[in-house]
Formats: C-alpha cells, sequence, structure tokens
C-alpha cells in the first residue's frame, strides 16, 4: 500500500476540464454559435425571430443583433459573439462571416486534432494562413473614390440585400450614398466619413420607397405649447443645455409664509426669474429654441407670445447632430446666450408623420449632420431597414476611407482559398497542414451562400473553384438566379476591410480557443464572466453538449 498521500489544491467538489477533453467542449460550444447564424447568411438567408421573456418579438437576420439578444452562456461560445461585435464595430458588416468562419476554421482544427497534431502547431499555421490571406486580399483588390456614386450604391445594396429591404433597396443605396457624401470631411487630401453625423430616424407607416433624405436633422418631438408656431422661416436657432425653469433646493427646506403678500412677492420673484431667461433668449434674436431639459409652463406660455417656436427633452446625442447640422453651439447658461451661438435653418416645421408630429429641421445651408427618415409598413419591417441602413453606411464610410474593393458572392474567399493552397507546400512541415484547414475553411462562406438559397453546393464550389484557376478572380456565386457570375460587373462588391477584419477576428478568436487545455474552477475575476467559487455559468458539469 503506497503512503503517498493526495494532494488537494481545488475545494472538493469543483468542476475542473482538462486537456483534449476541454478543447472538445470548447469548440463545440463555438462551433454551436456559429451554426445558428449561418443559415442567416447571403441575399437567400433565413430570418431569426427572437423572442424574449416579455413577449417582445426581434425579427432580423444581422448576425450581431442575433448573438447579442441571444443569452449564451459558455465562454468559449461568447467568444464567437466577440468575434461579432469586433466586426460590427470596426466595420459594421460581415459579422455574420466572421463567426461562421471561426466556426470553419475550428471544425477543420478538430480534425487535425484528432490525427494528433498539437494545437500550438495548428495556431502557428493559422497565423501565418490569416497574414497571407490579408495580403491576398490586399492584391485582388480594386480602388475605389468618393466620386464613383454607381459603385457606392452597389456596395451599399450589396449589404442591404437579403435584409428584408428588397422592395426598397435601390432607393436606400441611393439615400444613404447621398448622406455620407454630404457629411463627408477631408484631412489631409483625404475623405473621411463619421457616421455618427447621420441621423437615422424612423416612422412605421408607409412604404420603404417613401424614405427621406434631410439636410438637416429630424426630432420625435412635438412643439411645447400649441400656441407656438407650426412653421418658422429663415430660423434662428437656440440649443440650450439648461433647464428653463425655476430648480427646487438641493436640501430639504421649508419656507414659512404669514402673510399674503409674502407668497404674492415669491410667486412674483419666479416669474421675473423664468422672464429674465425668456428675455434673454428674446433678445439673442432666436426664433426656436431646442433645450436638453425641462421647460416651464410659464415659460412655454412666454415662449409662445413671443412667437417663437420651442421643444424641449431634447436627447444629448441629438443636440450634437443638430449643433453640427445648423452650425449652432450648445449654451450651458442662459446668460451666456448671444447672436453668434445660433444656429441657423431654412425652415423649422412641426409635422403630422404616421399621425404622430415630428420636427424637421430643413434647409440648412452646409449640413455637416443630416437625418435619414425610414419609413416602412410595419415596425418590424422599419426596424430591420434601420439594422441595414446602418450597416449599410458603416460599409459606405469604410469603403470611402480605405478606398479598396473586392467581389462579392464568395468570389474574394474562393481566392483566397486558392492562393493559400499554393502557399501551404511552401512552408511545408506540419504547418502546412493547418495553412491547408485554413484554406479549406474560406469555402465555407459560397457553400453556405448556395446552400441557403437551396442550390447544389457542390457542383457550383467545382465550378467556382475552376473558374478562379484560370485566373477569373471576380467570378462569384449569384445566388438570385443560381449560377456563377462576374461578381464586379454583376453589381456585387465589398469593402477590401470586411474580409480583413473577418480573417483577423475569426482567426484569433479560433486561435484564442485553440490554446486552452484547462478550464478551472476560479475566485471572482477582475471582468470575467465567472462567478466567485465556481465555474462560469453554463460550465456546470461540463460533460454533454454546451449551454445556449
Amino acid at each position: 500500500m503506497s503512503d503517498k498521500q493526495p494532494i488537494f489544491i481545488l475545494p472538493e467538489g469543483a468542476s475542473r476540464m482538462m486537456g483534449r477533453n476541454a478543447q472538445r467542449i470548447n469548440i463545440m460550444a463555438a462551433k454551436a454559435v456559429s451554426e445558428v447564424v449561418r443559415t442567416t447568411l447571403g441575399p437567400r438567408g433565413m430570418d431569426k425571430m427572437l423572442v424574449d421573456n416579455m413577449g417582445d418579438v426581434v425579427i432580423t437576420n444581422d448576425g450581431v443583433t442575433i448573438l447579442e439578444t441571444m443569452e449564451i452562456e459558455h465562454p468559449a461560445a461568447k467568444m464567437i459573439v466577440e468575434v461579432a461585435k469586433a466586426q460590427e464595430d470596426e466595420v459594421g458588416d460581415g459579422t455574420t462571416t466572421a463567426t461562421v468562419l471561426a466556426g470553419e476554421l475550428l471544425k477543420r482544427a478538430e480534425d487535425l486534432l484528432d490525427q494528433g497534431i498539437h494545437s500550438a502547431v495548428i495556431a502557428h499555421g493559422y497565423k501565418l494562413a490569416a497574414e497571407q490571406a490579408t495580403r491576398i486580399a490586399e492584391g485582388i483588390s480594386t480602388k475605389v473614390t468618393d466620386e464613383d456614386n454607381d459603385i457606392l450604391e452597389k456596395i451599399a445594396s450589396t449589404s442591404m440585400n437579403g435584409r428584408g429591404t428588397e422592395s426598397g433597396i435601390s432607393h436606400l443605396a441611393k439615400l444613404g450614398v447621398d448622406a455620407v457624401l454630404k457629411v463627408k470631411s477631408k484631412t489631409g487630401g483625404k475623405s473621411k466619413i463619421n457616421v455618427e453625423d447621420i441621423k437615422l430616424e424612423k416612422k412605421a407607416g408607409g412604404s420603404l420607397e417613401e424614405s427621406i433624405l434631410i439636410d438637416g436633422i429630424v426630432l420625435d418631438k412635438e412643439r411645447v405649447h400649441e400656441g407656438m408656431p407650426k412653421v418658422v422661416e429663415n430660423a434662428k436657432i437656440a440649443l440650450l443645455d439648461v433647464a428653463l425653469e425655476i430648480k427646487g433646493p438641493e436640501t430639504d427646506t421649508q419656507i414659512q409664509i404669514t402673510d399674503p403678500s409674502q407668497l404674492e412677492a415669491f410667486l412674483k420673484n419666479e416669474e421675473n426669474m423664468i422672464k429674465k431667461m425668456v428675455d434673454a433668449i428674446k433678445n439673442s434674436g432666436a426664433t426656436v429654441v431646442f433645450c436638453q431639459k425641462g421647460i416651464d409652463d410659464l415659460a412655454q406660455h412666454m415662449l409662445s407670445r413671443e412667437g417663437i417656436l420651442a421643444t424641449r427633452r431634447v436627447k444629448k446625442s441629438d443636440m450634437g447632430v443638430l449643433a453640427k447640422a445648423t452650425g449652432g453651439k450648445v449654451v450651458t447658461d442662459i446668460r451666456d446666450l448671444r447672436e453668434s451661438d445660433l444656429g441657423h435653418a431654412g425652415k423649422v416645421e412641426e409635422k403630422s408623420t404616421a399621425g404622430e408630429s415630428m420636427i424637421f429641421v430643413e434647409e440648412c445651408k452646409d449640413p455637416k449632420a443630416v437625418t435619414l427618415l425610414i419609413r416602412g409598413g410595419t415596425e418590424h419591417v422599419t426596424d430591420e431597414a434601420e439594422r441595414a441602413l446602418k450597416d449599410a453606411l458603416k460599409v459606405l464610410s469604410v469603403a470611402i476611407n480605405d478606398g479598396s474593393l473586392v467581389a462579392g458572392g464568395g468570389a474574394a474567399e474562393i481566392e483566397i482559398g486558392i492562393s493559400l493552397s499554393k502557399y501551404a507546400t511552401k512552408i511545408g512541415g506540419r504547418e502546412q497542414l493547418a495553412i491547408e484547414a485554413f484554406a479549406k475553411a474560406m469555402e465555407i462562406i459560397p457553400r453556405s451562400l448556395a446552400e441557403n438559397a437551396g442550390l447544389n453546393a457542390i457542383d457550383l464550389l467545382v465550378q467556382l473553384k475552376a473558374d478562379h484557376e484560370k485566373g477569373h478572380s471576380k467570378m462569384g456565386l449569384d445566388v438570385i438566379d443560381g449560377r456563377i457570375k462576374n461578381m464586379f460587373s454583376h453589381g456585387v462588391i465589398e469593402p477590401t476591410q470586411i474580409k480583413r477584419q473577418a480573417i483577423k477576428s475569426a482567426s484569433e478568436a479560433a486561435i484564442m480557443i485553440l490554446k486552452i487545455d484547462d478550464v478551472i474552477a476560479a475566485s471572482k475575476l477582475s471582468g470575467g464572466p465567472g462567478g466567485p467559487g465556481g465555474m462560469p455559468p453554463g460550465m456546470g458539469g461540463m460533460g454533454g453538449m454546451p449551454e445556449m
């Protein structure tokens, strides 16, 4: 009998996974997340209905919206969600591509692990492959400038295709291009776009074709007083980050009034204070007031008597774009308001849209911020159109800022895969197998496009690879009629940055998951997903399928 005593370094009953088992479970969880969004890829992709515990419904095929809304608990699965978030933050589109690619990279890596190849070797091979794939993407890209309106509209259409906006896609694409060109600025001779300067406002009712671009700002607000004018021509606009009301004392205060005249004096004093505020606005020459805070009833009455249109509780973000659109300055002290602080617009008008009042600030001379008013038959349609347009605007800004494009429809992925296979033979060793696996993983994008459209993926992939082997690098899959076409001439185009970022974020996530060989119960981690004294949520047991 051995006299050696076992040494326990973890609490009794604590969970721990090690080695191949840890890798297997983590890869399984990541692949499960990838498969959720894979069916949404492409113009013929399916939608997901997301229902929360309150019964609220979101219908979308936007990858990052699906993954952010799902209640995902497994830590490795959460890492794949981070891939989609990184893609969304950086380039605004390609979230599903990045997620699906990450899942396929892990699937191919699992086959190599089963062959006895060490995860460190696979990780190194993937790193080499990702770097080379980025160089290949650069080599097959085409230049674009902000003067190529036709190409920019095609980029926007490609981004929005399959997002429930087909009935008005050409109209929305044109509006998107017009919007980014209106807010562009020049820095060091290069065009720069800040999509934060484009405000998206939506109203259910009407059709997508009725969506409009306003050279100014639309606010989902109304006049604070019926006596105020509905329309103000040649408006001089005061932007106030100060309440037009008398604030109560910050501490508990009691005022004793023993005489009616004291009450009258007290009320008169309050009225005088409000009047001074209104007089400051009037003396500045302002004819319209947008207030970030509240407006007292008495102030409303006085402003309406002066013929000044006012609205209150305007969001801080809206105040920022109002300042950019009108050239005004947000004032934080009413006593500092001067004529030079006022913004200008050709017309400010309260209009009824879909039965609700909205304030339109239009005809701004040189607006540095504009508004896209999205219309649609139902709230679900306008919500999805807003998500699609938000992505399209980001994609357009990336295309203009970066200035390079590649063909869509799986063309870029096939070309990268073929070139990587040739590159692998130059590397040799076991890393060659990892690079070849990376090359095969790139085919998941055109394969998914074909499968989601109900086409024969195998036959189309064979034909697509044959065309690319002959040097036709822009040939891709047109899922609408199920044929191989030149994607550039067919108008299916994407910014190169989308492909670069998808490869980068997907490969980094796959490498990180592959290098985990031990999952240990931890005490409270700063910023980590785990709770104190146990495994992270969704890791309990660890023996079966990952919890989703």
